[in-house]
C-alpha cells in the first residue's frame, strides 16, 4: 500500500538533482515516487503487510520504501514463516521463477501468485505455470481478494493513513509497526473470543 508523504510532493527530477524549489517548505525528503495502476504516481512511504487466508487475522504489517520490491521483500519476511505456513500468496509482483524455487526449496513454502503464460520457454517456467494453474492454487488465489487485500485497507481505516502522519523513513518504521502491532492485539483478542477481527475500529482507538 503507498501512503502519500506529510508535506508537499518533491519532484523525481530535482530530488534525483537534489534540488530543493525556492519557496518549497516541509518536504519528506526520504520519501520515494511510486507508481500503480489504481493510484497512479504517489510520492510517499509503502507499508508491507501479511494476512492470513483461514481467519481475517493480521500477521504484520511494516514499513518499506514506497519504492521497494515486494517480492523481494515477500522472500525476506517468509523466514519467519517456515515450518508454520504452507502457502504464500501475492498478486502478479511476484510472478518470479526463482522466488517460486527459493521459497519452495529453502522453506518448504509454495508461493501462489498470478502468472504470465507468455513467458514459458524454460522447463521451470512451465512447471511453475502448470502449478500456478492447480485447481488448488486457484481457489487459493481467489480466496486472498476477500481475507487478504482488504486487511491493508482496514488499518489505513483505523488509523486514517490516507497521509503519513510524519516524515522520514525512521519515524514512520516505528511508527508504522506500532500500527500493525495494535491491530494484531485486538484481532487477536476478538479471534479468542469467537468475534469479528473486523469489527475491532473502535476497540483500537479506545472509543466506547
Amino acid at each position: 500500500m503507498m501512503i502519500k508523504a506529510k508535506g508537499p510532493v518533491w519532484h523525481q527530477k530535482q530530488k534525483l538533482k537534489g534540488e530543493i524549489p525556492k519557496g518549497l517548505t516541509g518536504i519528506d525528503k526520504e520519501a520515494t515516487w511510486s507508481k500503480s495502476r489504481a493510484d497512479g504516481w504517489v510520492y510517499g512511504h509503502g507499508s508491507f503487510s501479511i494476512a492470513s487466508h483461514k481467519e481475517s487475522v493480521l500477521g504484520c504489517f511494516l514499513w518499506m520504501p514506497n519504492s521497494g520490491n515486494e517480492a523481494k521483500r515477500l522472500y525476506v519476511e517468509a523466514c519467519h514463516y517456515a515450518g508454520i505456513l504452507d502457502y504464500l500468496v501475492m498478486d502478479s509482483k511476484a510472478d518470479d521463477q526463482k522466488l517460486f524455487r527459493n521459497l519452495k526449496e529453502q522453506y518448504n513454502i509454495h508461493l501462489v501468485t498470478s502468472c504470465s503464460k507468455e513467458e514459458n520457454k524454460t522447463e521451470g517456467r512451465r512447471q511453475m505455470i502448470a502449478a500456478m494453474s492447480s485447481k488448488k492454487c486457484r481457489k487459493i488465489y481467489k480466496e486472498r481478494s476477500q481475507t487478504v487485500e482488504p486487511m491493508q485497507g482496514l488499518v489505513k481505516e483505523i488509523f486514517d493513513l490516507d497521509r503519513c502522519w510524519m516524515r522520514g523513513d525512521a519515524t514512520n518504521r516505528w511508527l508504522f509497526a506500532a500500527m500493525g502491532l495494535a491491530v494484531q492485539m485486538h484481532q487477536l483478542r476478538a479471534y479468542k473470543e469467537q468475534r469479528s477481527t473486523w469489527k475491532i475500529k473502535a476497540e483500537v482507538l479506545g472509543e466506547p
